[in-house]
């Protein structure tokens, strides 16, 4: 142990101060990177053209009838780790204006002030609190919160995550009750209204 001391010291000695330093900050560096790649999920962005949101509600009038639709101009952030999901968070929006039920004279009602006045409340967006893991392989729980005509309420539901193209694909949905939105009154439209979500950040 002695002779292995001795021959450390003698190989140190002659090798330059800033030479070694120049070594330390480089090796601090790479654990550094390591280190925070461990620490903070990836980012992603989400891509519209491989995404889609949908909406689902009852209509009754004699018959009861299913209306369902679209949103687009989807954007946003999105952290995610799927080792590591409580440093994941989404903050992901669409375009209120951009309803598309297949009837446009339906559409144009539904835009405006009873309904989700979308000139005035552009955006629908859905911003995480805490994300879980779920049951399963693949599976985790959102819980954050819903901004819809200008009111934020708590929402969580389960979703999966898959590694494709160099990027997720996200799958998940929730109901809500419309009424406590203030979109539109209580009428032959039912009250609760599903929302489809896959969408696909990269």
């Amino acid at each position: 142990m002695v002779i292995v001391g001795n021959l450390f010291a003698l190989i140190f000695t002659h090798i330059p101060k800033n030479y070694i330093m120049k070594s330390l900050k480089i090796t601090f560096t790479v654990l550094l990177i390591f280190t925070t790649n461990w620490l903070f999920a990836q980012h992603y962005t989400p891509v519209e053209q491989n995404s889609t949101i949908k909406f689902k509600v009852s209509h009754v009038m004699i018959f009861r009838s299913t209306v369902t639709g679209t949103f687009k101009g989807l954007k946003g952030e999105v952290f995610f780790d799927a080792k590591n999901p409580a440093q994941s968070s989404f903050d992901v929006s669409v375009e209120a204006g951009t309803i598309n039920s297949g009837i446009d004279m339906r559409d144009n009602h539904l835009k405006e002030e009873a309904y989700f006045d979308a000139d005035k409340y552009k955006q629908i967006v859905i911003k995480s609190q805490n994300i879980t893991k779920g049951p399963h392989d693949n599976t985790f729980v959102f819980s954050g919160t819903l901004t819809l005509k200008g009111v934020t309420k708590a929402i969580s539901f389960p979703f999966t995550a898959k590694a494709v193209n160099g990027g997720y694909q996200f799958s998940g949905g929730f109901e809500l009750n419309r009424l406590e939105y203030n979109v539109g009154p209580d009428n032959s439209i039912d009250k609760d209204v599903e929302i489809d979500m896959d969408v696909f950040a990269r």
